[in-house]
């Protein structure tokens, strides 16, 4: 694994309950700004082995990434039952719940 993965694994591992953080965010705290793409790709890859909390990583537009799979509705349901809140167009109020690692 190399350094990149192993230091977004950490920062994802850090984000609370009740908080949603961005793919960009998380590469920047891992020691690459333009590493969000990758950010995606070990969440695909490794969320069940390393028990990431996959449900509040969004994207900077302050909505749930597009999923083909459905998963889109879980990832809602999991943050509406931390208390992350949507408003009528999807979006996240990144003022009440982002977490900036």
């Amino acid at each position: 694994m190399d350094d990149f993965t192993k230091q977004a694994i950490a920062v994802m591992k850090r984000i609370p309950s009740g908080k949603v953080t961005t793919y960009g965010f998380i590469a920047a705290a891992a020691g690459n700004a333009s590493g969000a793409r990758q950010v995606v790709r070990i969440l695909h890859s490794s969320s069940g082995k390393h028990d990431l909390p996959w449900q509040r990583v969004v994207n900077r537009k302050q909505k749930i990434s597009p999923q083909k799979s459905g998963s889109h509705t879980k990832q809602r349901q999991l943050l509406e039952d931390e208390g992350i809140e949507f408003s009528a167009t999807g979006k996240i109020d990144f003022e009440r719940f982002l977490w900036i690692p």
